[in-house]
Formats: structure tokens, C-alpha cells, sequence
């Protein structure tokens, strides 16, 4: 595993139907938008993660957590918590939990700024959210308690 500071990120934007996907570096602190992984009831294609992660080898998977906006849980958290601890399971990858209130009104922002007609479930920007969340975990560098964390 790298050192911190030069570790490569994947970051995932948990959803029922689609899980957006972005990759950074931590010395650069920048990401870019991967394509989203199908999901069928928040269950990926888990051969679809496995070659991701043999494409990219990252060393730290960052997974962002849907808070209500008071900070509470909701039940997408508990779910993202979910495929965060099945990432960790099945890899042996740190995850890390990373709170992303915003990240999908943020992400519709910059692709309705870009041109974007509105059609978020043909085009969607589970892609750019996944970019948000790992961009805010590279500025604020704070997992949340409960995520699997180990580097």
C-alpha cells in the first residue's frame, strides 16, 4: 500500500439503481468520473467491481455516506454503510465512510451548468457526485465512525 499522502482513491456514490464511480490521487487532489456501476436494489455486478479494482489497484475505497441534513442516518446510509463493509470484505481494501449531504444537488448544479436537459435517470451524474465526495474527503480528510477503516 502507498504511504499517505500517495495513495490512488476510489470513490463510490451508492445508489439503489446506479453507483457512481471516480478515481483521484491523493497528491494531486483531483478526481475524474469513472462509468457508473449497474446496480439492481443497491447490489452492483460484483465482477464489474472486481475488474474495476484490478484495472485501477487502488489503495483506499472511499464511499459516500447519505445523511439526513441534521446529520442523521437514513436508510440509504445504512445501506451505503452496507456496501462499504462488503467492499472491505471481499477486497481487504481500507473503506472509508465519507458524509456527502449535497453531493447529488451539487452534481445536478454542475451538469445543469454544463447543458444537462434533466433527464437524471437516462444521464445521470452519479459520476460527478462520486468526483464531489472523493474531492471532499481529499479537502477534509475525515472519514465517519462505523465505516471499515484500516489505513
Amino acid at each position: 500500500m502507498a504511504a499517505e499522502g500517495r495513495r490512488l482513491v476510489l470513490a463510490f456514490d451508492f445508489g439503489a439503481r446506479r453507483i457512481g464511480v471516480a478515481v483521484g490521487h491523493e497528491m494531486l487532489q483531483s478526481a475524474r468520473e469513472l462509468e457508473p456501476l449497474a446496480a439492481r436494489d443497491g447490489i452492483p455486478d460484483w465482477h464489474q467491481v472486481s475488474r474495476l479494482l484490478d484495472e485501477w489497484q487502488p489503495d483506499l475505497l472511499v464511499v459516500g455516506l447519505p445523511l439526513h441534513m441534521d446529520g442523521s442516518e437514513s436508510e440509504m446510509s445504512v445501506r451505503a454503510r452496507k456496501f462499504g463493509n462488503r467492499l472491505h470484505g471481499r477486497y481487504g481494501k481500507p473503506c472509508r465512510m465519507v458524509d456527502e449531504r449535497g453531493s447529488t444537488r451539487e452534481a445536478k448544479r454542475i451538469a445543469r451548468d454544463a447543458g444537462h436537459k434533466g433527464d437524471y435517470r437516462h444521464d445521470s451524474v452519479d459520476g460527478i457526485a462520486a468526483v464531489l465526495i472523493l474531492e471532499g474527503w481529499f479537502a477534509h480528510r475525515e472519514g465517519l465512525p462505523g465505516g471499515r477503516d484500516s489505513g
